[in-house]
């Protein structure tokens, strides 16, 4: 059985990312589980950031691995399919880099764009923590499978998008729309507090019915075989937390891979774009739990990135005539990031800078 070239990069970087995962995880070491110190996810933060831009220059020297780009008809393909408005030059060696050079960039942008995205699941992982009574101690092992288990959904959520918009380009018109639609919303709303109600939460009620629900917390055990009631296996409500990350996190897909589409028709780009991203996202949670309150105009400034990216797909033909490129958009995606930060810094709202009086 031969494989194609697409389907073994993706099957290495599988098992590179999973490697370092089990790393992060703390596998090799048998270390307990530990409340995971400022310091230490301030250096796996760096780490997966660090691993993320030097993908960035493993794509502009070595992209062409991806599609296995060996002739010109073959970079004619992977063009016509993926990169339709990028005009190549007729040296095959100029073109793939080219080539390499804008998948790079597109990369880079998706991966900012999704990364930032990934704040706002902080404040709803910490919501969940808290509703359901999850220890301090045990967050990193429930983030870290969680948030593994959102990986498997989404590869299925963005290759389908990318199948969907291959067929039919009108697609776009509608998830620039719900961008739009959901900035809006979040400019209007970001201030207000959401409650989860734990018994009633739709991943705990389908759990619940395909699984056996222990009552209570069993250390840091996902899974438990009770004696006194038939020998029965149960999950616990370890477990049950693990799933409403996985469901919670493909929620929060629903806006940031639209948006990455916006940025690159690539399916493998906007994959690895959000590995590298949701896979840092364990990190930043334990680097931004404590100081996430000093950024309090983050949340608008997210709403107006998703507004932004939303009129830029339904916008974008008549952009691609301005001459607007993924360069341009990186600019903007960087400067709204950046006056949202420096707002929340400089300008705290009137409840922070009292309760430093």
């Amino acid at each position: 059985m031969t494989f194609s070239n697409e389907t073994l990069f993706f099957a290495a970087f599988a098992v590179f990312v999973i490697f370092v995962m089990l790393l992060d995880l703390g596998a090799f070491n048998k270390k307990k589980e530990h409340i995971v110190s400022f310091k230490e996810a301030g250096l796996w933060s760096a780490v997966w950031v660090g691993l993320a831009v030097g993908f960035f220059f493993f794509l502009r020297q070595y992209g062409y691995l991806i599609h296995d780009i060996s002739d010109p008809s073959h970079l004619k393909t992977v063009m016509d399919t993926y990169y339709k408005n990028i005009r190549l030059p007729e040296d095959f060696a100029a073109g793939v880099q080219k080539f390499q050079n804008n998948m790079a960039l597109e990369y880079i942008t998706g991966y900012l764009v999704e990364y930032s995205l990934s704040v706002d699941n902080i404040f709803v992982f910490i919501l969940i923590f808290n509703s359901f009574g999850v220890r301090q101690k045990h967050y990193k092992k429930v983030l870290v499978w969680g948030i593994l288990g959102s990986i498997v959904l989404r590869f299925v959520f963005i290759f389908l998008g990318a199948a969907l918009i291959q067929q039919f380009d009108w697609i776009l018109y509608l998830f620039g729309a719900f961008l739009v639609y959901t900035g809006i919303n979040i400019l209007f709303s970001g201030d207000e507090e959401e409650e989860i109600d734990t018994k009633n939460h739709p991943a705990v009620k389908i759990t619940s019915k395909v699984f056996n629900v222990y009552e209570k917390f069993v250390a840091d055990k996902f899974f438990i075989r009770h004696k006194h009631r038939g020998n029965k296996l149960f999950i616990t409500p370890l477990f049950v937390v693990i799933v409403v990350i996985a469901f919670t996190d493909v929620i929060f897909a629903v806006d940031s891979i639209p948006a990455i589409f916006s940025i690159t028709k690539d399916p493998y780009i906007v994959f690895f774009s959000n590995v590298f991203a949701i896979m840092g996202l364990r990190s930043m949670f334990f680097f931004l739990v404590n100081i996430i309150d000093m950024f309090a105009y983050l949340k608008y400034g997210l709403g107006v990135l998703l507004s932004f990216i939303g009129i830029k797909m339904l916008a974008h033909h008549w952009l691609e005539e301005w001459g607007f490129t993924n360069v341009h958009s990186l600019i903007v995606i960087i400067a709204i990031l950046g006056i949202s930060i420096i707002a929340s810094l400089l300008f705290p709202p009137k409840k922070e800078a009292e309760a430093k009086h």
